[in-house]
């Protein structure tokens, strides 16, 4: 699987006349090499794809585990903990570089008559710190191999949008974990616990269940705090008559979840039952236009019209859905700024919500893969209104 990983990137370096190609964010390490159970959050690693090899350098805390899982990928990829900064260890393997892969568009020779080498092309991420930047550039400077820079915008990303199959696995597992979740917890709140309270039941919960950590810090809000789509759990008591928000989800090999719920405590107003009727319109109509072709700001304006024809125009601000994977937060995003159409393989949220300030917040969220015969939800927890 690695090795199909490294063979994407391979061929976008290819088309985009590059050599090599350094990755120092975690998340698109992690992927490109399939090591489970080594990563954290730490960013301790860089990452260089060569066209013919690729050497993961890291340090001592890592390179034990790195080199067992190497192993187990099929060697793919090598490992080195040399002590020396990832700026002198990419300069020195690049001036090692094969000559046979190096550019030569001008085919010139130097003054002994020998064709000279056109600079190493290397694509960097563009967020790669400043301080980093300068200390590579200056590392190149120092090589014997004349080494250009080049900063590229979401390449790997571009390569993870479209999740393979057992990526979509580890995501059905996360969903899992986060609906029995949900199951636990709506037995478990009362009027009088604290937002904080059932926010602590929640995430211990998840990881009972299996979850190696949350996927992000879970969201519990109830009356007018609700109407900030993130508001922060605190010592806000629960009320009947007010309705409560719970955004969730598990990370399980390392791949997340994402979920949210909106319950309500005794019988809802008129005036929540008329938004909770609208977002739940809004999410299914999506969900059941979602398929290859359609584009996020499509499936973004379709809620908006919706919630719109209930009376909760413009009361959403913020983007219909995003992409879920080893981060919370990836692409492609159901929002107005994006016209690319969707492909089969995209993951994308659905969470339509309606926000009164002063009043109440609701939201109602799924995640699902796109496939081509359209979205496969991986949710699996009810859309029926749940009042305690």
């Amino acid at each position: 699987m690695e090795k199909e990983r490294l063979a994407k990137l391979r061929r976008a370096c290819l088309e985009e006349g590059l050599d090599a190609f350094l990755v120092r964010g975690t998340s698109n390490i992690f992927w490109l090499s399939c090591f489970d159970g080594v990563f954290d959050e730490e960013r301790a690693h860089a990452l260089l794809i060569g066209a013919h090899e690729a050497k993961l350098h890291t340090d001592s805390r890592y390179s034990e585990a790195a080199r067992q899982a190497a192993e187990g990928a099929g060697g793919a990829i090598a490992v080195t903990d040399e002590r020396v900064t990832h700026a002198k260890f990419t300069a020195a393997a690049l001036a090692a570089h094969d000559a046979r892969v190096a550019r030569d568009a001008s085919g010139a020779s130097d003054e002994r008559g020998t064709r000279a080498l056109a600079p190493l092309r290397l694509g960097i991420e563009d967020d790669l710190l400043l301080r980093e930047f300068r200390a590579l550039e200056a590392a190149c400077a120092e090589a014997d191999r004349a080494i250009e820079l080049q900063e590229t915008s979401g390449f790997v990303e571009r390569l993870r949008s479209v999740k393979d199959r057992n990526e979509v696995e580890r995501m059905r597992a996360a969903q899992e974990v986060t609906d029995a979740a949900f199951l636990h917890i709506v037995s478990f709140m009362k009027p009088g616990m604290t937002e904080r309270e059932v926010q602590i039941e929640l995430d211990d919960y998840l990881r009972r269940q299996g979850a190696q950590d949350l996927a992000f810090p879970s969201i519990v809000a109830t009356g007018a705090h609700a109407a900030s789509p993130h508001a922060v759990p605190g010592d806000t008591k629960l009320e009947a008559g007010q309705c409560v928000v719970m955004d969730f989800g598990a990370k399980v090999s390392g791949y997340c979840s994402d979920m949210t719920r909106t319950v309500f405590l005794g019988s809802p107003s008129a005036r929540m039952c008329e938004a909770y009727s609208a977002i739940r319109q809004a999410n299914e109509q999506v969900e059941a236009l979602l398929r290859p072709g359609v584009t996020g700001r499509e499936a973004h304006e379709l809620a908006e019209r919706i919630l719109a024809e209930h009376g909760f125009a413009g009361k959403m601000g913020h983007a219909l859905g995003h992409s879920v994977g080893i981060d919370i937060h990836e692409d492609p995003v159901l929002a107005p700024r994006n016209e690319t159409p969707l492909v089969a393989g995209n993951v994308v949220t659905v969470e339509p919500g309606v926000y009164l300030s002063g009043e109440f917040g609701m939201r109602l969220e799924d995640f699902g893969v796109i496939t081509e015969q359209g979205f496969d939800v991986f949710t699996k927890s009810t859309h029926e209104m749940v009042i305690l």
